[in-house]
């Protein structure tokens, strides 16, 4: 089915409005929810609605927290997020940083203990939206998913890695991913009759390569939930020794150094992420940065594509036109998703829209 995303958008506000939220904090988690669903990352979008209204009735997330800034010097904060929404204890932190930077033309921010903080582009974004480089490196503590290069046990997470670089007038370019082959929400969408995996992204305790979410998951219900910790496989690193390398340094940066944590068996899954802010205006006060990037940026597109069809991007293309096309044409659910997101909304009150698909009101 396709629903219109400010449709979407409205429904999932009031579910967690429904769970305990406030009006504005349920109304960003939305936003950023189907912000992900619209650059075209169904994994960090409304199929994880289910999961975080779960964990703010259980506890394990806390609404409308206000950060603690444990270390605050003119170019370095650390940011303690106290296990809020990480919709919410995240623009906190990357606000810091964008002052700092602004004042001083770099900063350092790490965040630690926040809930699950979505597409890390969208924090690149905002960065990006006051004319700043950023570059952030995240950690998953408590999800053990990922089998390093060599291994078929789970000792990562899926550790993402992000840098948002601003354009004058035009969409900045986003280099945004999960260091493995593809994100645990990949596996749940396509666990619930969404897009199918890649028949590597998944390995088994005997070495084989598979793309059945099974083998992450264990059994389990059409609709039900999905327990990673139940299945006997894990997500395989992508790149083979460079994708593991890089994931073991996002476990660092973002979970030793941040004090996060670097993944490990917990009850409690948070994220933590070390970003770094740079204003090319100080750094660059000749103007060269964006005239070289606009030169480099026709050159690399000036390559022959390998395929008749085919075509050069940059890295953010795909999500731009992902979000034209998604704006105009409404956001596909998979029927399982949306039955999963009715059901967790009937649990805390709220009912479907009539609208789906159509006009608003």
């Amino acid at each position: 089915m396709k629903i219109e995303s400010d449709v979407l958008r409205d429904f999932v506000g009031d579910i967690f409005v429904g769970a305990g939220c406030s009006k504005e904090e349920g109304e960003r988690i939305a936003k950023y929810l189907v912000n992900a669903n619209l650059a075209g990352h169904d994994s960090h979008g409304v199929v994880r609605v289910p999961r975080y209204v779960t964990s703010k009735l259980e506890g394990t997330v806390k609404g409308d927290v206000k950060v603690d800034v444990v270390v605050d010097t003119p170019v370095i904060a650390v940011v303690d997020g106290k296990f809020g929404y990480g919709q919410t204890v995240t623009p906190q932190a990357v606000q810091i940083g964008i002052e700092k930077a602004k004042k001083n033309g770099l900063a350092a921010v790490a965040l630690r203990n926040a809930g699950h903080i979505g597409r890390i582009g969208d924090w690149a974004e905002m960065a990006g939206a006051e004319g700043l480089v950023s570059i952030h490196f995240v950690n998953v503590p408590g999800s053990v998913l990922v089998a390093p290069y060599g291994g078929v046990d789970r000792r990562i997470s899926t550790a993402p890695f992000c840098i948002g670089i601003p354009r004058e007038g035009q969409e900045m370019v986003l280099l945004d991913f999960a260091t493995s082959v593809v994100a645990e929400g990949k596996v749940l969408v396509a666990s619930q009759g969404g897009k199918k995996l890649p028949d590597n992204a998944l390995i088994e305790q005997d070495g084989a390569m598979s793309g059945d979410p099974h083998t992450l998951y264990g059994p389990y219900e059409p609709t039900g939930p999905r327990n990673y910790r139940q299945g006997t496989g894990a997500i395989r690193a992508f790149g083979d020794h460079k994708g593991s390398g890089l994931a073991f340094m996002c476990e660092i940066l973002g979970g030793s150094l941040t004090g996060a944590g670097a993944t490990e068996t917990r009850t409690v899954v948070t994220n933590g992420m070390l970003s770094f802010y740079i204003d090319p205006k100080v750094l660059d006060p000749s103007a060269f940065f964006g005239s070289d990037m606009a030169r480099y940026i026709d050159y690399w597109k000036s390559s022959k594509p390998a395929t008749a069809d085919g075509e050069v991007l940059i890295p953010g293309e795909v999500e731009s036109r992902n979000r034209k096309d998604r704006l105009a044409n409404g956001i596909t659910i998979a029927d399982d998703t949306w039955t999963a997101i009715v059901d967790i909304a009937a649990k805390v009150g709220v009912k479907p829209p009539h609208n789906l698909g159509g006009p608003r009101p």
